[in-house]
C-alpha cells in the first residue's frame, strides 16, 4: 500500500472509539477504519465488507482479512480470506478512486479495523 497517501496509517494501534453504520447496526468499525473512510473517500469499502456478510461462506468465518488492491487504470479487486489463506470471495470493481495502490482490513467479532489495530 501506498502510505504516502494515508500517511497517518501507522498511528493507529488499539481504537478509543467504536462506530456503528446505521444500515447494519450490529456489525462495527474502529477509528483507523473510519480514518480510512473519511481520507480516502471509503465509507464505500465499508459498507461493501457490512453487506457482503450476508454471504453464509463469509459470515461463517469469525476471522476475515479483507484485501482491496487497485491497479494504474483505477479498476481493483476486492477480496476476503479467512486468515489461513482460504479464499473465499473476490470482486472485480470496474472503477475506484481509492487513492492508494491498496489497503488491508480485517473483521473479526462483528468488527472491522485496520492489522494495526488489533
Amino acid at each position: 500500500m501506498d502510505d504516502n497517501k494515508l500517511p497517518d496509517l501507522k498511528y493507529f494501534t488499539g481504537t478509543e472509539h467504536w462506530y456503528k453504520h446505521p444500515l447494519f447496526p450490529n456489525l462495527l468499525y474502529t477509528d483507523g477504519t473510519r480514518y480510512v473512510a473519511e481520507n480516502a473517500g471509503a465509507y464505500w469499502l465499508i459498507e461493501k465488507i457490512f453487506s457482503l456478510q450476508h454471504r453464509k461462506e463469509i459470515s461463517a468465518k469469525p476471522f476475515q482479512v479483507w484485501t482491496l488492491n487497485v491497479t494504474d487504470d483505477s479498476t481493483a479487486t476486492l477480496r476476503v480470506e479467512d486468515g489461513n489463506g482460504n479464499h473465499l470471495y473476490s470482486e472485480h470493481l470496474t472503477y475506484t478512486d481509492f487513492p492508494a495502490t491498496g489497503i488491508t482490513l480485517w473483521l473479526t467479532d462483528n468488527v472491522l479495523l485496520l492489522p494495526s489495530e488489533y
